[in-house]
């Protein structure tokens, strides 16, 4: 079941998104509008599509990490919240984001 308390942070997650998309829309169209150097633009949505990709990538390691944590405490047969479970849980955090650095130091 759906916590009461989900529907609220969901909706105010969806509304910053749209927000800072409608932003970021109306900076592009400002500096095409203000006849910025061609070159200028193209490397600041190539910067930007560069850090969407490693946004995406970190994510997806972190996910996969988080996975592998929950995947570790089924298999002991934890089923009450314990310091232990916590600690898998954020070591399975900071593995991701390790993992994600060394990726991202080969690849860039």
């Amino acid at each position: 079941m759906i916590d009461g308390n989900l529907v609220p942070i969901a909706l105010f997650l969806c509304i910053t998104y749209a927000i800072k998309a409608v932003v970021d829309a109306r900076f592009r169209q400002k500096m095409v509008g203000a006849g910025g150097s061609e070159e200028l633009i193209r490397s600041i949505l190539q910067g930007e599509e560069v850090r969407r990709r490693h946004a995406s990538l970190r994510w997806g390691i972190i996910l996969v990490a988080l996975a592998g944590g929950f995947a570790l405490i089924q298999q002991s047969n934890w089923h009450e919240l314990t310091p232990g479970m916590i600690a898998v849980l954020a070591g399975a955090t900071g593995l991701g984001n390790l993992v994600y650095f060394a990726v991202a130091r080969k690849i860039g």
